[in-house]
């Protein structure tokens, strides 16, 4: 599911830059957008002439969470023992990397208009948006400058021109529920 949702990241903004820009790059298939593609495992390799997309962290979200995290109402009125749907929270990262550093503020101003017309998105607007997944929301996070240094020191990489997301609720459910037989509310009986 994490895949689903950078993959329709990526293309969901390569659409909007393509039409917005014309993007024409190196690469005919390839839009502005890329993922990660490097062999080096000890620092980031930031594609030159693109905007690389990356997940950067994962956290469980529990403001949501039911009363009763371990029942599952099913349509036709029977419940399940359930383990409880973890709501997930993905901090995703725009990088532009450019030769000329006007390309990649453009990209960067693109992707920002891009999110600030469309926070929400939902089947309605994104129609390739995984059925598993209801909805996604754009919230824009902005670091201070010492944890933005922090982020760029761990990604041992030097600062370039980036938008960092956070994309809620990704919500995984156990569809395998065990059946049991309908819960109801505990009932207290007075015997005489």
């Amino acid at each position: 599911m994490i895949s689903d949702i950078l993959v329709l990241l990526r293309n969901t903004v390569n659409e909007h830059l393509t039409a917005s820009s014309g993007w024409r790059g190196p690469v005919p298939d390839q839009g502005p957008v890329v993922f990660l593609d490097s062999e080096k495992v000890d620092s980031l390799e930031l594609k030159l002439g693109a905007v690389t997309l990356l997940l950067v962290n994962l956290e469980e979200d529990h403001t949501l969470r039911p009363a009763d995290p371990f029942r599952l109402t099913l349509p036709d009125g029977t419940t399940q023992r359930v383990q409880p749907a973890i709501q997930i929270n993905a901090y995703v990262l725009f990088a532009a990397r450019f030769k000329e550093y006007e390309q990649g503020l453009r990209c960067i101003s693109l992707i920002l208009q891009f999110f600030q017309g469309r926070r929400v998105l939902d089947h309605e607007n994104s129609p390739a948006l995984s059925d598993r997944i209801e909805k996604l929301t754009m919230e824009l996070l902005t670091l201070p400058l010492s944890e933005l240094n922090q982020l760029w020191g761990m990604l041992r990489s030097a600062y370039q021109p980036s938008l960092l997301y956070k994309v809620r609720m990704a919500v995984f459910q156990d569809r395998d529920g065990l059946s049991a037989p309908q819960i109801s509310d505990p009932v207290l009986r007075i015997s005489q």
